[in-house]
């Protein structure tokens, strides 16, 4: 990015592409800071040559005033907040898209450049898609658009295409375990290992699994999955207690957690070397549950268990319903057919 305004060729929008929680929308305001302030990114090297930074100091007008949320020429589009549902909407709307067009083809107030962060794309609809599909067509002069995107929803090629990629990587597990360290100084380090192999390389996914129950909700997911028979009252019981509306990260988490344990069945029956364990003595167990079913089958229920969790968040069907069925489905998959 640095080199890209030192080129004068900075492209007008830029796709930043990766697993959530792992530092895109932090890049993104860094990288609006970096514009807003009209920094050149000059930094001292090894060397003495200069190294490309994003850095702008604290005390910079630019740092203040988007610290602050109020920056002419920054505008930041998230999911709105819902006062009659009591809680965030669950998409970016077409007229909220609209006004991201609106601000752009604006004069700078700063004189310099105006920068909109949309966080994110996965947040979009078809209708604010085409909005932004527009600005992309015809880009202002002087404006820069940053697309946070996840990868777990849908993108119109267009918009791909109309983009300059940014592909951030999951953290290393080393990385990973030194920000648990940091950030979450009163987790024993014994859990930072299965805690980081739960998040997939993200920070933001790791914390957010800390604050819903982390390594102690995950036990119960595997012990309720990887039962000999179906424990039906423990089910229910699970299953009450996170369809409650104050649980509802808890929820989320259990449900991202199943998913990601069918991932890992079909993987084990695809490959007889010995599953890689979050906790210890696992192994079997995943063992044991993959010979169920083959490689075709695995991956048809994980595929059909997340197609019912989206559709379940689009059409309010009711959460114990879908916890329940998700976890009998791993021993009668016939049960995902109503949905």
């Amino acid at each position: 990015m640095v080199e890209a305004v030192r080129s004068g060729r900075l492209a007008h929008a830029w796709l930043i592409e990766g697993p959530r929680g792992i530092g895109k929308a932090t890049l993104s305001y860094r990288f609006a800071r970096f514009l807003l302030s009209g920094a050149t990114g000059g930094g001292a090297g090894l060397f003495g040559d200069t190294a490309p930074t994003l850095d702008v100091g604290p005390e910079h007008r630019a740092t203040r005033l988007i610290a602050a949320g109020s920056h002419p020429d920054l505008l930041a589009l998230e999911r709105s907040y819902d006062e009659k549902a009591k809680r965030l909407r669950k998409v970016i709307t077409a007229e909220e898209a609209r006004g991201v067009a609106d601000f752009m083809h604006l004069t700078p107030a700063e004189g310099g450049w105006r920068v909109a962060i949309v966080d994110a794309v996965d947040d979009l609809n078809a209708q604010s898609m085409n909005a932004l599909l527009k600005i992309l067509e015809e880009p202002p002069r002087r404006a820069v658009l940053l697309l946070v995107y996840h990868g777990a929803g849908r993108i119109l090629p267009t918009i791909r295409s109309r983009c300059r990629r940014l592909l951030l990587k999951p953290l290393e597990p080393s990385v990973l375990d030194r920000l648990l360290a940091t950030h979450a100084p009163d987790l024993p380090a014994e859990e930072r290992g299965p805690l980081a192999k739960l998040a997939r390389g993200s920070l933001g996914r790791a914390l957010d699994l800390m604050e819903a129950g982390g390594l102690g909700l995950y036990r119960q997911v595997f012990q309720l999955a990887s039962a000999t028979a179906p424990d039906a009252q423990a089910m229910q019981s699970f299953a009450d207690k996170l369809a409650r509306r104050d649980a509802e990260a808890a929820y989320l988490a259990a449900v991202d957690m199943h998913t990601d344990l069918l991932a890992r069945l079909a993987r084990a029956a695809a490959d007889p070397a010995p599953p890689a364990e979050i906790v210890p003595g696992e192994a079997a167990a995943i063992r044991r549950l993959a010979g169920r079913r083959s490689l075709d089958r695995w991956r048809e229920l994980w595929e059909n268990s997340r197609r019912l969790v989206q559709r379940s968040e689009a059409v309010n069907i009711d959460r114990k319903q879908v916890l329940l069925t998700l976890l009998l489905a791993l021993d009668d998959d016939r049960l995902l057919a109503q949905f």
